[in-house]
């Protein structure tokens, strides 16, 4: 549709004065509307749709200016640029009565042709431009629309197969009692808890893109939010060697389930990144009147070509030579989530050989900072 001819309307009463607009504006990028009254003009709008309309002001019945003004009063035809042309002595008060009809340029006659060529030219131009745009966003409609049912097919279908093999390894697990298939076991039920949490990301990751993660907020205090957290941790392989500390008035209205993902991303990132065997610290605070602060911190620094990519989906790589364990989302998300609830998240990693992730989130968030589109 990009490449079809652009309709430009020309309208005035007098025959010779439209072959020579005809004459001027011939070209295979256009298709010429031509109507001798503002009558006909309005029934061709009504049919067409147009880039540019070139209007004769004095034409008996219908002028110049009163077509406009129909034009400028219809949903249809009100975006329509107006040329008008009048063959009577240029006269100041005549030209702003042309441009407040809604004109965007004032043309007397005779006219030099290369001139209007030139002018019309431009709105041919951005009516191409106009038609591309409308093509690359239906393009991206049936992109989101494919990745939404990415998503279904991910939540459901990847999802269901998967219990069946987490279901089945355990089951081994507890009732083997050869030391090879439980070894097997345990290995199956690691790889489809990382398989599972690659799902996970992946369908935060479009509900945050897509803007269809609204905030559902309500009373929570943050210390008992970090410590349950970092009590299922506990269970895994060196989640003993978190530490927590609190101080002061944690409470706030957040959305608990976004929070406890953003706070379990850092602490797992900790674990997995971190020095190992090095101790992990979970700090809760008051930093200021009305925000409360979290930072995870962990023994290791981060190397400076990891940094500008950290924070971005599928962008950090592995750090201290392992690999990343599953997309790269988990800090990205963190940011989504602590962006939507109006906070700020940093991380530094100093010569003291700790990296420092903090996160600011004020008590109650504002309506702005609702979903993703609203920030």
């Amino acid at each position: 549709m990009a490449n079809l001819p652009v309709n430009i309307l020309i309208v005035d009463d007098v025959a010779h004065n439209l072959t020579a607009l005809e004459a001027s504006l011939a070209s295979p990028e256009v298709i010429l509307l031509v109507a001798d009254s503002g009558t006909a003009a309005l029934d061709l709008l009504l049919k067409h749709d147009v880039a540019l309309a070139i209007l004769d002001v004095n034409m008996p019945g219908m002028n110049g200016f009163e077509l406009a003004a129909l034009m400028r009063g219809s949903p249809r035809t009100s975006h329509v640029p107006i040329i008008f042309l009048t063959a009577t002595a240029e006269d100041a008060s005549r030209t702003f009565r042309g441009y407040e009809a809604g004109a965007v340029d004032f043309l007397y006659k005779p006219f030099d042709p290369r001139i209007l060529q030139s002018k019309a030219d431009v709105f041919v131009q951005l009516e191409r431009q106009k038609r591309q745009l409308a093509a690359q966003l239906a393009t991206t409609q049936q992109m989101l629309e494919a990745n939404e049912m990415l998503m279904a097919v991910l939540s459901h279908d990847l999802r269901t197969p998967l219990g069946a093999v987490l279901a089945s390894a355990e089951l081994l697990m507890r009732t083997t009692t050869d030391e090879q298939v439980s070894g097997t076991a345990i290995r199956i039920k690691s790889s489809s808890l990382r398989m599972a949490r690659m799902v996970d990301q992946l369908l935060n990751l479009a509900r945050l893109q897509g803007g269809r993660l609204q905030l559902e907020t309500r009373p929570v205090e943050l210390a008992m939010l970090c410590k349950s957290i970092i009590d299922e941790f506990a269970t895994r392989e060196g989640g003993g060697r978190i530490a927590f500390t609190s101080h002061g008035d944690s409470t706030g209205n957040w959305d608990a389930d976004l929070l406890s993902q953003a706070i379990s991303n850092l602490v797992g990132n900790a674990l997995h990144h971190g020095e190992r065997g090095g101790a992990i610290t979970v700090r809760v605070d008051v930093t200021a009147p009305g925000r409360v602060g979290l930072s995870v911190t962990n023994q290791g620094i981060i190397p400076a070509d990891i940094f500008p990519n950290l924070f971005k989906a599928f962008g950090a790589k592995g750090v201290g030579g392992r690999p990343r364990e599953g997309l790269g989302l988990g800090l990205h998300i963190v940011r989504e989530i602590v962006h939507m609830h109006g906070g700020e998240v940093g991380v530094r990693s100093d010569e003291e050989g700790d990296t420092v992730f903090t996160v600011e989130l004020p008590r109650t968030v504002t309506r702005a900072h609702g979903s993703l589109t609203g920030r």
